[in-house]
């Protein structure tokens, strides 16, 4: 078999990965042990990302012509590929926060729905929340002001019984009162 013919399924594999991922980023994994590197796969897996290691070259074929087009630039030395069909911003997140801890994992480049992030673009990328979170801060907002205005609505029930009776208890007191003032001899 000729070499060509050996590399095109990693080729192919390669654009499948791609073909309906929502981003894709690339990191220098030199430098990290082999128990950094386990556990960094397990996080990335357990977000659904796909964390694997390919040839420069078969990336560079890969990309040719699509949306990821742009990494070519950064395809120099060993490099690693983290690929999320799911949620945009999981990869950088999950290698930003493994990177404090392990300051060997360098995060490259990426592309994110279709645009290219530098170094810095990505860290700006990681600092974005995750769907989820930023689904339950809306809910959150969303249910404040209905929970605030529920709060003030039964407040406003418990104070005006109390004071129904406080007006009713005052007009019972100043009637005997009165009664006095008119029985008292006039000077």
């Amino acid at each position: 078999m000729a070499k060509v013919e050996l590399k095109q399924p990693i080729v192919q594999e390669i654009s499948d990965n791609i073909k309906d991922a929502q981003s894709v980023v690339v990191v220098n994994y030199r430098g990290l042990t082999v128990a950094q590197d386990t556990e960094l796969r397990k996080a990335l897996r357990e977000a659904g990302v796909t964390y694997k290691v390919y040839k420069n070259t078969l990336v560079s074929r890969a990309v040719d012509g699509t949306d990821f087009a742009a990494l070519k630039d950064v395809l120099e030395g060993p490099n690693a590929f983290a690929i999320s069909t799911t949620d945009a911003t999981a990869p950088a997140r999950i290698l930003s926060k493994f990177a404090k801890n392990a300051p060997a994992l360098e995060i490259k480049a990426g592309i994110v729905e279709g645009t290219f992030y530098d170094e810095a673009g990505m860290k700006v990328i990681a600092a974005v929340p995750s769907r989820e979170e930023l689904l339950s801060k809306l809910l959150g907002s969303l249910q404040s002001p209905v929970t605030n205005l529920a709060r003030v609505l039964n407040q406003i029930a418990e104070k005006g019984g109390a004071a129904d009776a406080a007006v009713a208890a005052p007009a019972e007191e100043a009637a005997p009162a009165e009664e006095a003032v008119a029985e008292a001899p006039a000077e």
